[in-house]
């Protein structure tokens, strides 16, 4: 089997046409140097160098031979490079998991917050219900998930990120809207266009009626935030929806909200990884980033006040 020592020694042996200056390379003794030279000779069975004074040179085969070495050292290189950039994050690949609503609504800016510090690394963006992206971290096809605390689990750490107001949407000449605030037996009795289960704002809506000893009418379940706002939009019912979401329907007068008696509903949101392995640099540098836009200290904020923090070329918010 070949001695991949004697291939190095040889090869800096080769390019630098000097024993010594070799050793000083490889940070041996010339001694060294050369009895590991004299090994690979025996091995290959072959003269590879020849001396003329006090300079030596390569024989025709080892010519040959060098033209060869000199491809793996020079990929050896190469592979250092790949390894010293991902280190310094100058390359990489971060695998994220969201919800659809909060890939479209909260992602943005903090992916592009992302990149602008970290142009090199390739993100790549997983959507589903919350508990499709705990799913996805336990699989490992996931590292980082920004989603509701819709379930616990004993592997993975939630750490609390940002809050958004649920609310409650209906179309403009819907009868709740002479209303001052509506009771949640009263939401109960009309048509409900919900979120699918699994969801955090499922979970949070679910927690709502039974605490308040109601069985909601619900007309449809979609995970498909666009169109249950189309349908509200029509007037086939009511539904709950991160305030974000919403905001320009409620800018151009397609949809209002009115207060629920008794209740202001907040859907947290948090950073979620598994607790027994060890983050990716690039997974790190994600989640210290988010950590250093949520408050240490006080209650959560939402996402419009976390992008209020960075440049105007980031907000997605008016």
């Amino acid at each position: 089997m070949i001695n991949f020592n004697q291939i190095r020694v040889f090869y800096h042996v080769a390019k630098n046409q000097s024993f010594t200056l070799a050793a000083k390379d490889l940070f041996i003794t010339q001694p060294a140097v050369t009895a590991q030279v004299k090994a690979f000779e025996d091995f290959c069975n072959l003269k590879l160098f020849k001396k003329r004074g006090r300079g030596i040179y390569l024989t025709d085969e080892g010519t040959m031979l060098y033209h060869s070495v000199r491809q793996i050292f020079e990929y050896e290189k190469e592979i250092e490079n790949v390894i010293d950039d991902m280190r310094k994050l100058k390359r990489g690949v971060l695998r994220l998991g969201t919800t659809k609503a909060y890939a479209r609504y909260l992602m943005p800016f903090l992916m592009s917050h992302f990149h602008r510090i970290y142009p090199q690394i390739k993100i790549f963006l997983d959507e589903g219900t919350s508990l499709e992206m705990n799913s996805s971290l336990l699989n490992f096809k996931n590292e980082v998930a920004i989603i509701a605390r819709a379930q616990d689990h004993p592997d993975i750490t939630f750490i609390p990120f940002s809050q958004e107001e649920l609310v409650l949407i209906m179309h403009p000449n819907h009868p709740f809207v002479k209303l001052k605030e509506v009771s949640v037996g009263e939401i109960a009795r009309e048509p409900i266009i919900m979120k699918q289960a699994g969801s955090g704002t499922r979970t949070i809506v679910d927690q709502l009626f039974i605490k308040n000893g109601c069985i909601p009418n619900i007309l449809m379940e979609t995970g498909n935030t666009e169109f249950i706002k189309d349908l509200v939009c029509k007037g086939e019912g009511v539904s709950f929806l991160v305030r974000p979401s919403v905001n320009v329907e409620f800018l151009e007068n397609k949809l209002v909200t009115v207060p629920v008696k008794g209740h202001k509903i907040f859907l947290k949101v948090s950073i979620a990884y598994l607790k027994d392995q060890v983050l990716s640099n690039t997974a790190r540098a994600f989640v210290d980033l988010l950590l250093q836009l949520a408050p240490k200290d006080g209650p959560l904020q939402d996402i419009a006040t976390l992008s209020s923090k960075l440049s105007p070329v980031t907000k997605i918010f008016p």
